[in-house]
């Protein structure tokens, strides 16, 4: 989309029209494995991850043979113009005194807090967003008290799939400003480990996402500036981070109830 209008349109013009085509595409592409998780019973784990390696062969064969310049061999886009590139926003952190170098802190930033303020708005202020917990939280539950599970399903996958789209923005727009082979590649799995650091709360999610890009950015500059710092090391903080926020949480949960709880409650047998 921003190939197609960066010459034609300013940023502030050409970013609204790709903000709308990710989070388009990214429900259409999300709409048949919550199809079948609905009505058919399949894992959404599984298909998804399929419908992602489809997804990455359709990209490797749209940019070696439709989208990649004459006489260029690597396979990617052209470099967009400057109105398919989303504007830095370092000047914006100037102002506090703060400087992060060459990191693509940029526009998309304000779009991603924009939209977990609208998921929370959705979630937690909502018939729709009511129903969605109740159905994750216990579908047998939401069955029960007559809500429509499958709708509901399919409802949360394609809002879901808008949000993963949104994602790329940051990458493809504000970031290497042109598109590339697996330009997403792992992101998933970072976003199920800000998801699951963050306990699946967009105030938790936005803390976590920024404490994980500060890890990533930084570890790439100190692997830049010094060699003997490996980026493996990053990996094993962001590990380490996980554990003890999240795999742990269970270890401490029964003795923090006990201390906290009421004086004379007594804790289920």
């Amino acid at each position: 989309m921003a190939l197609a209008l960066d010459g034609l349109l300013p940023w502030y013009l050409t970013m609204p029209v790709a903000i709308l085509g990710a989070a388009v595409f990214g429900a259409a592409w999300a709409f048949i494995p919550g199809w079948l998780q609905a009505y058919r019973g399949s894992h959404v784990v599984i298909t998804t991850i399929m419908f992602n390696f489809i997804a990455s062969a359709m990209m490797v064969y749209l940019l070696v043979n439709v989208l990649r310049p004459a006489g260029r061999m690597s396979p990617e886009t052209r470099t967009f113009l400057d109105g398919g590139t989303l504007p830095k926003l370092g000047w914006l952190l100037d102002w506090f005194g703060l400087s992060i170098g060459a990191a693509p802190f940029n526009l998309s930033f304000l779009i991603a807090l924009a939209a977990a303020v609208a998921v929370w708005l959705l979630i937690w202020r909502t018939r729709l967003g009511y129903e969605i917990r109740t159905t994750g939280i216990s579908p047998s539950a939401a069955i029960y008290a007559g809500m429509p599970y499958g709708r509901l399903v399919v409802v949360a996958m394609l809002i879901s799939g808008a949000l993963a789209g949104l994602m790329a923005l940051n990458v493809v727009m504000g970031d290497s400003q042109r598109l590339q082979v697996e330009f997403v590649g792992g992101a998933g799995f970072v976003g199920i480990a800000v998801s699951l650091m963050g306990r699946s709360h967009p105030v938790g999610i936005v803390i976590a996402s920024i404490l994980f890009g500060v890890l990533y950015q930084g570890g790439a500059e100190l692997a830049f500036w010094f060699p003997t710092i490996s980026r493996d090391l990053i990996v094993v903080i962001q590990g380490l981070v996980i554990l003890f926020t999240g795999a742990l949480e269970h270890m401490f949960r029964p003795a923090l109830v006990a201390l906290f709880a009421p004086r004379g409650a007594r804790a289920p047998a």
